[in-house]
């Protein structure tokens, strides 16, 4: 089967695994794991930020970072397909007792003028808002990426009232390598920043929340409060810095297979319109036949993908995915 339901499903190279076997292990909830202390140093030295935590999960980093940033009664802005909305199981009402304030973004980007008319009134009646979220790449908008000008200018709606600004960096090295931009001029732009490593940079489990030295120390105790600590991680975190090693440049390998594919569906029966190819993930729209019933189809041909709404279905490519591997799926979608 070629998998295309999501570029967490790639599994651990040689490369990897050999470099997981001979990592260097130690207690991390008491700060002595070699192997995970390494991975942190080297991710806060690449952003230009003071400090790093190792977690299980990009959804883990994400909750705590909305945690350090909010209390119970705060509101948060982000686009209404945000993954922290749509795919965290209601974490920020459960875990920080927040409110959320969704904004309709173009392909999951939201605009520095839509922050500022979204914050609230200094009003009993309302909530404070305090954190802006945002996603880049963006899972529901095809793998957008924002534009970095926009970026400052929301930081900039950010410090005039005194507000958060959190990236959910699931792919940014995706955006890094499509746009040509640097893990520099992130790390100088938010206030935190999660970077996963089970997805593009093809990690078995993995991600890391970046912020200043207090952020971080207040990060670490809710990680513990959410049973997040973890022990000799160091296995896991040595996975994380092949990847940085091995695996960013050759997400370019991913984005021209996702062109690939998505230049085949242009002239596919059963697609009324795909949306803008950006980096590694394709969402098409459906006519004729509900997406659902199109995966089941796919499947049957030796593909497997998801339907993300009723009349949508998404590919994700990855490093699992070979040139012959997408040669295939466009032979194969072809007669459908």
């Amino acid at each position: 089967m070629i998998d295309l339901r999501s570029d967490t499903v790639t599994r651990p190279s040689p490369g990897m695994l050999q470099a997981m076997m001979q990592a260097t292990t130690g207690d991390d909830v008491f700060g002595e794991d070699p192997a995970v202390n390494e991975l942190e140093a080297r991710c806060a030295a690449l952003f230009r930020m003071e400090a790093a935590i190792f977690c299980a999960s990009g959804t883990q980093t994400n909750q705590i970072a909305i945690k350090c940033h909010t209390q119970p009664g705060d509101e948060v802005i982000c686009d209404a397909d945000a993954h922290i909305y749509q795919y965290e199981a209601g974490g920020i009402a459960f875990n920080s007792g927040a409110s959320v304030r969704l904004l309709p973004g173009n392909y999951g980007r939201i605009t520095a003028a839509q922050v500022a008319a979204a914050i609230n009134p200094d009003d009993v009646h309302k909530s404070p808002s305090k954190l802006v979220c945002i996603e880049n790449t963006s899972n529901r908008g095809g793998g957008s990426c924002y534009d970095f000008e926009e970026l400052k200018k929301i930081r900039e709606v950010c410090n005039t009232h005194g507000m958060g600004f959190h990236l959910d960096g699931a792919r940014l090295f995706n955006a890094l390598i499509a746009r040509g931009e640097t893990t520099e001029q992130y790390g100088t732009l938010f206030d935190s920043i999660s970077i996963c490593f089970s997805k593009g940079l093809g990690c078995p489990v993995g991600s890391v929340l970046l912020g200043n030295k207090a952020f971080i120390a207040k990060a670490r105790r809710f990680r513990k409060v959410l049973g997040g600590g973890m022990r000799q991680a160091g296995i896991l975190a040595a996975a994380g810095t092949y990847a940085l090693e091995h695996h960013i440049t050759r997400l370019q390998t991913d984005h021209t297979h996702a062109a690939a594919i998505a230049g085949a569906l242009q002239h596919s029966p059963f697609v009324e319109n795909i949306l803008p190819v950006a980096t590694n993930i394709i969402i098409f729209e459906t006519v004729g036949i509900t997406a659902s019933d199109l995966v089941a189809k796919l499947r049957l041909q030796g593909i497997l993908c998801n339907a993300v709404a009723p009349n949508r279905v998404r590919f994700v490519l990855h490093l699992d995915i070979t040139e012959q591997m997408v040669r295939q799926v466009i032979e194969k979608i072809r007669p459908i």
